[in-house]
């Protein structure tokens, strides 16, 4: 099926985070930035063939372009769910081959797998053959002992076989005993060279790196040769369209999107160009229509969107208000999308004592 590689360039995402990057955050930080490419959490095969299938797969059409990200480890039944995305209105299928909680490991997918480059490379033929959308790969550069350029390479290149074309790689390895997943992020050392070596012996696939990238300065260093901060921050993606000698084609954005998503606005304007952006306060007013929504359609409660926004005014005055606001007064009785206009307001009586 079709496996062309994305025209976005460079391509800028931010990761399936679990418990986090649920349909009504991508919902806020599509707000934010039209261009960036959204991963759902990761949604495991079993949930999908097994459980409340909608609910998993349900997004707003404003999200696009997303990708669904699968956890699995059989051929068939990945290509079964990866046929569900597809039909369910998703832009990609996302195989996690990174993730190393004991929970994963246990049902035999996440980052284990990268110790099978066969076994991955026979799923991702299956799902492959069964959709029309891209199929891509999320990894580490590698796991425990295996821990080398040659196995990162080896593992790439038995996958990009059966037509993969695009490797999100976070630039760290992962210890699948002796660390939590929290400590996954943060103890195994970064090691961007590894992925852009991956970029140098496979030119002709979309490789992206992930881990660690917290300012468009980062980002800007891992497009290009260019030293960071040397950079002037005011030219569009242009600047790298036709460059051959940049080091990876794309980065995707973790717990910084999520405790800092106003980021995203400054990626909207240095990355893509656009200064059409929304300000923060039409951002949760419009998150207030949002909840009203979703509380008529699905009877969502407000406490589980409101957890999403806390970060908008991140490093903004008044932002300790806002996030004491949110933090209490969705968990009252009777809560409702009002409580966003309230922290608004708390925020701006904040800003007026402190005046």
């Amino acid at each position: 099926m079709n496996q062309e590689k994305s025209t976005q360039t460079p391509h800028i995402s931010v990761a399936p985070m679990m418990d986090w990057t649920d349909r009504h955050c991508r919902f806020f930080l599509r707000l934010i930035a039209p261009n960036v490419r959204l991963y759902t959490e990761m949604v495991t095969v079993g949930a999908l063939l097994h459980g409340d299938a909608e609910r998993f797969l349900r997004f707003d059409e404003s999200e696009h372009p997303v990708a669904l990200q699968l956890g699995g480890s059989d051929a068939d039944d990945l290509a079964r769910c990866a046929e569900m995305g597809q039909k369910a209105g998703y832009d990609e299928i996302n195989l996690n081959c990174g993730c190393p909680s004991d929970r994963v490991q246990s049902g035999r997918f996440g980052a284990c797998l990268m110790r099978e480059p066969d076994h991955v490379a026979d799923c991702i033929e299956a799902m492959i053959k069964a959709v029309d959308i891209p199929v891509t790969v999320k990894c580490r550069i590698g796991v425990d002992d295996q821990d080398d350029q040659q196995a990162l390479d080896e593992f790439v290149g038995r996958i990009a076989d059966k037509g993969c074309k695009t490797f999100i790689i976070h630039a760290r390895k992962a210890w699948l005993k002796g660390l939590s997943p929290k400590e996954n992020r943060d103890i195994p050392p970064l090691n961007y060279e590894r992925v852009t070596a991956v970029k140098k012996t496979f030119p002709d696939l979309e490789i992206i790196t992930n881990g660690g990238i917290k300012t468009v300065e980062d980002i800007y260093s891992l497009l290009s040769p260019c030293k960071r901060g040397t950079l002037t921050g005011n030219k569009t993606d242009s600047r790298f369209r036709g460059k051959s000698d940049k080091a990876v084609d794309g980065v995707m954005i973790g717990r910084e999107a999520y405790s800092n998503p106003y980021i995203l606005a400054e990626i909207e304007r240095k990355i893509f160009g656009n200064h059409d952006i929304l300000g923060r306060e039409k951002i949760a007013k419009a998150m207030i229509e949002y909840a009203k929504n979703q509380a008529a359609r699905y009877d969502t409660p407000i406490k589980s969107i409101t957890r999403h926004i806390i970060g908008l005014y991140h490093h903004q005055p008044g932002a300790k208000a806002w996030r004491q606001a949110l933090s209490t007064l969705p968990h009252k009785d009777g809560a409702g999308p009002e409580v966003i206009e309230e922290a608004l307001s708390a925020m701006k009586n904040h800003r007026k004592i402190a005046a």
